[in-house]
């Protein structure tokens, strides 16, 4: 027994050290480490099929979209764009947050002012305007 208590601490302990895991992931792991390196084949195997649950979000979808901010879902922390700060603290692709909260594909996770202001630039700029087909070659 106190093998299986030391591998659990071991694995625990360098999953903690991981920017992205929260008190409640590392509770979860534990307990599901726990239960599979434990005598009950039967639970560990119950407890292996059921998916982990995405954090309950700090904020609605509706309400984590301002004009110049988007929320993170998962902390509550305000940015311009999300896709770095998701990879970065949780570990997560814009496809795998989208899926935990069950947001649609369209769903932002740019600041709608800049989004804009991007797209603003790459038109003064004259972006998208080249059309390769018509373009003469020298």
């Amino acid at each position: 027994m106190q093998e299986k208590n030391t591998l659990v601490a071991q694995i625990v302990a360098s999953y903690a050290a991981r920017p992205d895991a929260t008190v409640d992931s590392i509770v979860a792991l534990t307990s599901r480490l726990t239960a599979e390196l434990g005598d009950s084949p039967a639970q560990a195997t119950a407890l292996a099929a059921a998916p982990l649950l995405p954090p309950s979000p700090n904020l609605t979808p509706e309400t984590a979209i301002t004009r110049d901010r988007i929320f993170c879902l998962c902390c509550g922390k305000g940015f311009k764009m999300l896709k770095r700060h998701l990879g970065a603290e949780h570990g997560m692709t814009e496809e795998a947050y989208r899926a935990a909260y069950q947001l649609a594909e369209s769903y932002p996770l740019v600041a709608p002012s800049y989004s804009e202001r991007k797209a603003s630039y790459a038109r003064s700029v004259g972006f998208g305007k080249y059309d390769r087909n018509t373009a003469e070659v020298e």
